[in-house]
């Protein structure tokens, strides 16, 4: 039997993309939901996300019950957990975007905006850059070498560095992915990164942490 996927909705995310995009890289039994049973019974879960960070924090928390089955289903059901852009953000314990935010505090760490001093480096951060991953840290061997598609102008700070899964460099280094136990949130986009994106995205469905 084909694993399920609940691919969470809440209002902030491009989930038809993301939807056909794993979908594509393998995934048979995803599910588009906001009720907390299908997602407590889901065999993986993804939290997609596009926006500002409160606003996002905002939608996810105004939907009866829905965090308290994700982290239930994450932390005591052990289900693999992908965020993605935004998604990864509010795995944060706060986020300063529009004003402090309390995000899931799923990884320790902040999310700020990002600072350049090189007028040449634009913010936000948007298009191609390259994807080097950490090889200590936990779900880094989920992370190819190569380059994603990024579009942000707020980057998570983690409080640990080994929570750092892989880096990009956008006019110094920018978190790209970070990870915990069953938990990875990458900042690109794997559904806009064509190939690079579904070789994650297929890496994810079959990972086993």
């Amino acid at each position: 039997m084909a694993d399920t996927l609940a691919l969470i909705d809440y209002g902030a995310g491009n989930l038809q993309s993301v939807a056909n995009a794993l979908r594509t890289a393998g995934a048979e039994g995803v599910m588009v939901t906001a009720d907390p049973n299908v997602v407590r019974a889901a065999d993986r879960v993804v939290l997609p996300g596009v926006g500002s960070f409160r606003s996002c924090a905002e939608g996810l928390k105004a939907i009866p019950g829905l965090v308290e089955a994700m982290r239930e289903r994450v932390f005591v059901g052990g289900a693999p957990f992908l965020g993605i852009c935004v998604g990864m953000q509010l795995l944060a314990s706060r986020g300063v975007e529009h004003g402090v935010t309390r995000g899931l505090d799923w990884v320790a760490g902040e999310v700020v905006p990002i600072e350049v001093t090189d007028p040449s480096i634009k913010v936000p951060h948007m298009g191609w850059n390259d994807v080097a991953p950490l090889r200590h840290a936990d779900g880094a061997r989920l992370i190819a070498p190569g380059e994603a598609y990024f579009l942000h102008s707020y980057h998570f700070v983690p409080q640990e560095p080994r929570s750092i899964a892989a880096l990009t460099d956008h006019g110094g280094g920018i978190v790209a992915a970070v990870a915990r136990d069953n938990i990875l949130g990458v900042q690109f986009h794997p559904e806009k990164s064509q190939a690079y994106g579904l070789g994650l995205l297929g890496r994810f469905l079959e990972w086993k942490p």
